[in-house]
């Protein structure tokens, strides 16, 4: 991974420069001296899918960065997209958190969802010395369910026009996630979608993210996401939820073979969208995790027993 190293905002947000010329919108609170948490999302999202467990884990001291991917939020979409000639691989996403972790004061805690706890694991297994001072996968396996992921992207793909308002772009949510009371508002929605020249609302991700061979990409990657996770020699902390499609207890079981140190929690009632669906819970795990690494005086390269 090459070596980069960005300008981070001090507070607030701001936008760093990425190797190769893209700009991440990038979130920081917290104290500044304080033991930091660097959040990375996954496929399809953006850091507003932490929003309520940053602002309560800096309440409880923490610092904590999220950011939005390259192709997703905020963030700078590559030009020409699919066309072009480097087009979206999973080597760019992890160089983009390597040089992120790097320009914190200190290793991070790494908080990744999915795709980001995928990125994590191959930053933290091939990385030396460590990034990270520690690593949380949110429902995350280096082997993982291919139906449940079908379905994710079934979702990100079924509506390429876009939608005619906030009405039917929150319907459509309401059906992908039916378990959920509720519907979120407009302004919920508005980070979540774009307005076109043409006036429908489309999804916030480059939708050359789907086109670019991404997805396939990261299949060709499972074996190189074992040999990293095998690498790993930091405490890990798996959290899966009880009713997701994407980590079964057999992803799981093989996980903590190859990590034996990891610790493993299932939030009950959670989807693979662990963060939304129990924010309080997931919030809980990850605030006594930090509080055992803290006990432990643990640092980069120290296994937990």
């Amino acid at each position: 991974m090459e070596k980069f190293a960005p300008s981070m905002p001090a507070s607030g947000t701001g936008y760093v420069a990425t190797a190769d010329g893209l700009r991440l919108a990038v979130e920081t609170c917290g104290a500044a001296d304080a033991p930091t948490l660097l959040f990375a999302h996954g496929f399809g999202q953006t850091r507003g899918a932490w929003g309520g467990t940053v602002a309560a884990l800096a309440a409880q001291g923490c610092r904590c960065v999220s950011y939005d991917a390259r192709g997703h939020g905020e963030s700078g979409r590559l030009p020409d997209g699919a066309d072009s000639k480097v087009g979206y691989h999973m080597q760019q996403f992890a160089d983009d958190m390597l040089a992120l972790a790097r320009a914190q004061p200190e290793p991070p805690v790494l908080v990744g969802a999915s795709m980001g706890g995928l990125l994590g694991l191959v930053a933290a297994g091939e990385t030396r010395p460590p990034p990270f001072r520690a690593l949380v996968l949110v429902d995350i396996t280096p082997r993982w369910e291919t139906k449940g992921v079908e379905r994710i992207l079934a979702f990100m793909q079924a509506h390429p026009d876009g939608f005619a308002d906030y009405a039917e772009a929150a319907e459509q949510i309401a059906s992908y996630l039916p378990h959920r009371t509720g519907r979120k508002s407009e302004e919920q929605l508005k980070p979540l979608l774009r307005e076109g020249a043409d006036g429908r609302l489309r999804w916030h991700w480059d939708p050359a993210l789907l086109a670019s061979g991404l997805v396939a990409e990261s299949e060709r990657y499972q074996p190189r996401l074992f040999a990293a996770a095998a690498q790993v020699d930091v405490p890990v902390l798996l959290l899966s939820g009880a009713r997701s499609d994407v980590v079964s207890h057999a992803t799981v079981a093989e996980f903590l073979q190859l990590v034996p140190h990891a610790r493993h929690v299932e939030v009950a009632g959670a989807t693979h969208m662990l963060a939304g669906d129990a924010n309080d819970a997931f919030t809980r795990e990850i605030a006594s995790f930090i509080r055992t690494l803290d006990d432990a005086g643990a640092r980069p390269g120290e296994r937990i027993a």
